[in-house]
């Protein structure tokens, strides 16, 4: 079988670092194209507008999508409406309307569509699913802390509307609990910390459940000088589970527990081939939904400004 003629819009730091090698290290791509305003990526067709890259490369038959969120939906819905399957980077759009018509256009348009959360091709992920399926849960905690000049040095559009701020790394933990946890889950309260010169939060505190009254708690910093702390918590009858690393290590009471040693975009480039192979699409909502949920039951505190 031909490799998939993909092409890739954005090549931002996400795209360089994750993407690139992914897409060049899967036979099943051919990474044809790429779209940006910035540098180029070497030995690749450069276009500098989505428009241009579909009008010159209609052979093209996939576009991943590594922009900001601000302005990705008219983008993705451009690619949709050509016939193209799509893999958008998370957070998938800036709203979680604009994502809900995304899903439907694509079906309607009968492509595929993923929504890549990348976190939860994370080892630990998939093994802590199984581990946990029939237990009975007693408790979550996700505590997801990191410096955002570290990860996310000058990006400006982070802070405003619509970039989320520390939910750009926090939905990664919401994607990963949405995947282990049997129920759906629903936001009962959230604080929110803005700092005073920024028009997205700095840090959260949610407090969620679900249909069962499962307890989950979630604490967000993206001002945590420290060293970076990406650990789920999920206490059981049967003893304690626990993720660290963003999933790339489980311990399962204090035992740690073998994983496969494949990449998270290595597994998600994986499973968009497979998607496509079958004509499927994968565009979970409900990492989203809970951060558009916190958002609108969410009490907001005014903070001290953040310098980058």
């Amino acid at each position: 079988m031909e490799p998939i003629k993909l092409a890739l819009t954005g090549y931002g730091k996400i795209a360089q670092d994750q993407h690139v090698p992914a897409i060049l290290g899967n036979s099943a791509f051919d990474l044809t194209a790429v779209a940006t305003l910035g540098n180029p990526c070497p030995d690749v067709a450069h276009y500098t507008s989505l428009d241009a890259l579909l009008a010159e490369q209609p052979e093209v038959q996939a576009v991943s999508f590594c922009t900001p969120p601000q302005g990705r939906y008219a983008q993705v819905r451009q690619a949709l409406l050509a016939g193209k399957h799509v893999l958008v980077e998370k957070p998938p759009c800036a709203s979680l309307g604009e994502a809900m018509a995304l899903v439907e256009l694509g079906r309607s348009q009968g492509v595929t569509c993923l929504f890549a959360w990348h976190s939860r091709f994370a080892p630990a992920v998939e093994v802590a699913r199984q581990w946990l399926l029939g237990r009975s849960l007693r408790s979550v905690q996700i505590v997801w802390k990191e410096d955002v000049r570290k990860w996310h040095p000058g990006q400006q559009w982070i802070w405003q509307a619509g970039g989320q701020g520390v939910f750009d790394p926090g939905i990664n933990a919401l994607s990963i609990a949405t995947a282990l946890l049997p129920e759906p889950l629903f936001v009962t309260a959230a604080e929110l910390r803005f700092p005073g010169n920024r028009q997205a939060p700095i840090a959260a505190s949610l407090s969620m459940t679900d249909a069962r009254g499962l307890a989950v708690s979630a604490e967000f910093d993206w001002d945590h000088t420290s060293e970076d702390i990406w650990r789920i918590v999920i206490e059981t009858e049967d003893g304690t589970l626990r993720l660290e690393k963003g999933g790339a290590a489980l311990y399962i009471n204090n035992s740690a527990q073998p994983l496969p040693d494949e990449g998270e975009y290595p597994s998600v480039y994986r499973h968009f081939h497979q998607l496509i192979g079958d004509g499927q699409s994968d565009a979970d909502l409900q990492p989203l939904r809970l951060v558009a949920d916190a958002f609108m039951a969410g009490r907001r505190e005014t903070v001290a400004p953040f310098i980058d």
